[in-house]
């Protein structure tokens, strides 16, 4: 498409930038209003799994209740019992089972409202909470047997049922039955049941907030109405409607408008009692959120593509009036006319653009040697600060360990005069010097070993036995470079964590090292406790972050005010880059591997070999 004038392209374009904004907002919202309805639908789902699983919770505990009987010695006997017995067997059976287990177990759980027990040979024992007590007939007795044998597992499970014995409760109670066996019989043939009140079972769905218009129901296998906040409801069958839509729909959306008015569905089956707990919402409250963001896209859209159109035309106005100006000037050259083009006297559009340009590159020209200067200025400055770190982090030094050496040079002075406490006060000078020293370069893994040696004389003296490291370093890696103070922490952490229960003979440390791949390695492995699964998965998750750890990851990670395993890892970070660091193998039971990575280098030369003075 050709345009005879500038202004016309730019009008053009703008148009088009517009609409494709437009296009774009649609889109959006299109998109959004999609993702909101699916949110919704998970939003409910959440609500009815939440449900489900705090019912099944609510109902298991009255099962583990219902344990405590089915182990009871009088329960099993009564059971035993034949239909010729005695009436004082009946009349003390009865006895030991109301004091020993029903009675504890009303005060327990108040809400029960009954607990009664039936054996094959028509014996029966009924135990009532605060609800009037009845008496039945043998006839009676044998019609419930009936129902509960039809309607229970022949395994011995426990089956939920929305029934009752109590007359004129039989919507308001829900049934906890099993069948159970005696002494004698291997068969399971009794029953025992628990009843407890609906609407005290219901206060936990009454909790739901679903809004003004939502609510939640639950119906068993059948299609019973087992809860419903219209208590009319309960007792009665869901719909045929209904009921096909929830068979077929699974444990996705499905939508119905029986009630009056399209509301949207969601089910959830339990798997322990097969109730369906459904939550249900007018689908216009569901979409409230879309359909506001409908409204409002079409008001601001409308706004904005007018205030746009507006601005598009006044900006190509503004842009093409100076170029005309200079345009006119221009074809006067081409007449002939070489006389230069002044600048206009009158600060115009044109004139003020080239002064704007010579201004703009006088101060990108100075900009740009700002910003170099600003650069080098804070590349040192993020030098300097990762020299501070890296030395604050050599000062640490665990004050725990220090005092307990210190209280046990104190006990070999007070007990007796022994040489053990000059070599305990020789190792602890070393270590003091050897720490403190806050030099930036390098040292050896023969420097570390030497470090770890005097920590080792102290710590013999600390656990009160001998223990020796094993030490399979080769000669030819003990003048590789590593850093300053890693070895030791690594070695610390072992007998602050991986023997918990004190050190015994079978347990080890073993530090080795060797190259692979062009990288330098080092590492310390024990036998001790490991880690956890979740705790290992941690650990290597911080180490991925790359930071030095604050004080609460010191206490997880290494030891509480000690440099520990996170800082130990940063350090290697620091020196030779990101790239290396710690790795860390353990599983639970079966001991630990630290290793340290560091750059596969020459030896350390000789004027940045570490050398403390000696103790």
């Amino acid at each position: 498409m050709r345009f005879r004038s500038l202004y016309a392209k730019l009008t053009f374009y703008f148009l088009v930038v517009i609409g494709l904004t437009l296009s774009g907002v649609g889109i959006s919202y299109t998109t959004s209003t999609r993702e909101l309805d699916e949110l919704a639908e998970k939003q409910m789902q959440q609500i009815v799994r939440n449900a489900v699983h705090h019912t099944d919770l609510y109902l298991k505990d009255y099962e583990r209740s219902m344990v405590s009987l089915l182990t009871f010695r009088y329960v099993m006997e009564f059971m035993d019992l034949p239909t010729d017995r005695e009436e004082y067997d009946y009349y003390n059976y009865r006895k030991m089972i109301r004091e020993v287990v029903a009675d504890p177990l009303f005060i327990r759980n108040p809400k029960i409202a009954s607990i009664y027990l039936i054996s094959d040979k028509g014996n029966a024992v009924y135990y009532f909470n605060e609800v009037s007590e009845q008496s039945f007939s043998p006839e009676e007795i044998r019609r419930q047997r009936d129902y509960f044998m039809g309607n229970t597992s022949p395994h011995g499970q426990l089956s939920i049922l929305k029934n009752s014995i109590l007359t004129g409760q039989e919507n308001q109670m829900v049934t906890l039955v099993r069948r159970i066996r005696g002494y004698s019989s291997p068969e399971l043939s009794g029953l025992l049941a628990i009843e407890l009140r609906s609407a005290d079972l219901s206060a936990l769905w009454k909790g739901v907030d679903l809004g003004k218009f939502g609510y939640l129901f639950i119906t068993d296998a059948n299609g019973n109405v087992i809860y419903h906040p219209e208590e009319m409801k309960e007792g009665t069958v869901l719909p045929d409607a209904v009921r096909t839509k929830l068979e077929h729909s699974g444990d996705a959306a499905f939508f119905d408008d029986s009630e009056g008015e399209k509301r949207m569905y969601m089910a959830e089956t339990s798997d322990y009692s097969h109730w369906k707990l459904i939550v249900s919402m007018p689908v216009d409250e569901v979409r409230k959120p879309v359909t506001n963001i409908r409204n409002s896209t079409l008001v601001i859209g409308m706004f904005t593509l007018l205030l746009a159109i507006l601005l598009a035309y006044r900006f190509s106005k503004s842009i093409t009036r100076p170029i005309q100006k200079l345009k006119l000037g221009m074809r006067e050259t081409e007449k002939g006319n070489w006389a230069p083009i002044p600048l206009p006297k009158h600060r115009d559009e044109v004139a003020e653009l080239i002064l704007r340009y010579n201004l703009m590159v006088k101060r990108l020209s100075d900009a740009v040697d700002k910003v170099v200067q600003v650069e080098l200025s804070n590349q040192e400055i993020r030098l300097e600060r990762q020299r501070a770190e890296f030395q604050s982090l050599q000062l640490q030094i665990n004050p725990h360990f220090m005092y307990n050496t210190l209280e046990t040079i104190v006990c070999y002075a007070a007990v007796q005069d022994s040489e053990d406490i000059t070599e305990i006060v020789t190792a602890l000078a070393y270590m003091l010097r050897y720490s403190v020293q806050t030099n930036l370069e390098e040292i050896t893994v023969a420097n570390e070993l030497k470090h770890v040696m005097y920590y080792m004389k102290v710590m013999q003296h600390r656990i009160g036995r001998e223990f020796e490291i094993e030490v399979a370093a080769r000669p030819e890696y003990l003048l590789h470079a590593m850093v300053r103070l890693t070895l030791q922490p690594l070695v610390e952490n072992v007998f602050q964590h991986a023997f918990p229960e004190g050190v015994e003979e079978y347990h080890f440390i073993r530090i080795d090292c060797g190259e692979e791949n062009g990288v330098f390695w080092v590492s310390v492995e024990d036998n001790g406790c490991g880690m956890p699964p979740e705790s290992l998965a941690r650990l290597r998750q911080k180490l991925r972050a790359n930071r030095l750890a604050d004080e609460e990851d010191q206490g997880n990670a290494g030891h509480k005010g000690g440099i520990g395993v996170l800082n130990v890892h940063r350090r290697i970070q620091m020196v030779f880059g990101d790239r290396f660091g710690l790795r860390i193998e353990s599983e639970e039971q079966q001991g630990m591997k630290v290793t340290m990575l560091m750059p596969k280098s020459s030896q350390v030369t000789r004027n940045k070999t570490e050398r403390p003075a000696p103790a």
